[in-house]
């Protein structure tokens, strides 16, 4: 797939392994645990003390990967919002208004008030972050009008997330993430699948059990999980062309040794 630009995105690497629901859940603690890493998420509280939800679904993701992605490629907690977050997510194939305006505002919201904490376990030692996604609300300023000038010109992520995003970013494919904007679990895949490959020493077996434990918890039966987990697969892995990875419709993945999504001369240029 070609990348003309050849911009680079950033998601936090823990998100390869513990990531927001798909939909919207009524719980008020989103738990996530996969390998080493385990992710809660709660749900923060409005003015009369009442649950504001977990973000969800593929919006909120792509408003989280802005957010890591300025911070980073600035080197700033403070991330600029606005037009500039407006064409970033018209770059995604989302243009924002009318009713994709009220959506982007609600998992804002959500991100905005909700708590979290990564676990990660190291040899003999689990080592804790606690915080959120953003110290500042990155709520609209005036709920009546549609425009994302109306934003507040700048949020400020939380200290705690911030240095944890620097010690772990996972540089992804700007045009990659654009590809599979529209379905969470692409999102995902494509995001776990950039973390995983380039690091793998040989090849690695991943059931279908495993897989549904990660990427599909609420389905009940692993039928309708792979059922529906095959396409989002096939868009990541046209997304994401250096990964090697077979299909065995009974057993589950392969993971071959790939390159990764950004080079490393990328990186090093940028």
């Amino acid at each position: 797939m070609g990348d003309e630009a050849g911009k680079i995105g950033i998601a936090h690497a823990g998100f390869a392994m513990a990531a927001l629901p798909h939909k919207k859940t009524s719980e008020t603690v989103w738990e996530r645990e996969a390998g080493s890493v385990k992710l809660l998420v709660e749900s923060g509280l409005d003015m009369n003390r009442q649950p504001i939800g977990i973000p969800y679904g593929s919006l909120a993701r792509l408003i989280l990967i802005y957010l890591q992605t300025q911070a980073v490629r600035t080197r700033s907690r403070k991330v600029e919002l606005g037009a500039s977050m407006n064409a970033w997510l018209s770059a995604m194939g989302l243009p924002v208004g009318g009713k994709t305006y009220q959506l982007v505002r609600e998992q804002s919201r959500r991100l905005s008030r909700c708590r979290l904490t990564f676990f990660r376990r190291s040899g003999g030692a689990e080592l804790v972050t606690n915080g959120a996604f953003v110290r500042d609300s990155i709520l609209p300023l005036d709920s009546t009008h549609g425009q994302m000038p109306l934003w507040q010109e700048r949020v400020t992520l939380d200290e705690g997330f911030y240095q944890s995003l620097i010690d772990h970013p996972l540089p992804l494919r700007e045009k990659a993430i654009q590809a599979v904007s529209g379905r969470s679990m692409a999102i995902d895949i494509y995001v776990w699948l950039a973390y995983r490959l380039h690091v793998l020493p040989g090849p690695v077996e991943v059931s279908w059990p495993a897989l549904k434990s990660q990427f599909g918890e609420s389905y009940k039966e692993l039928r309708f999980f792979r059922r529906d987990v095959l396409p989002s697969l096939d868009l990541a892995l046209a997304a994401y062309p250096e990964a090697k990875v077979h299909i065995d419709e009974r057993r589950g993945l392969t993971l071959y040794p790939s390159a990764p999504p950004v080079p490393e001369r990328k990186l090093l240029a940028g």
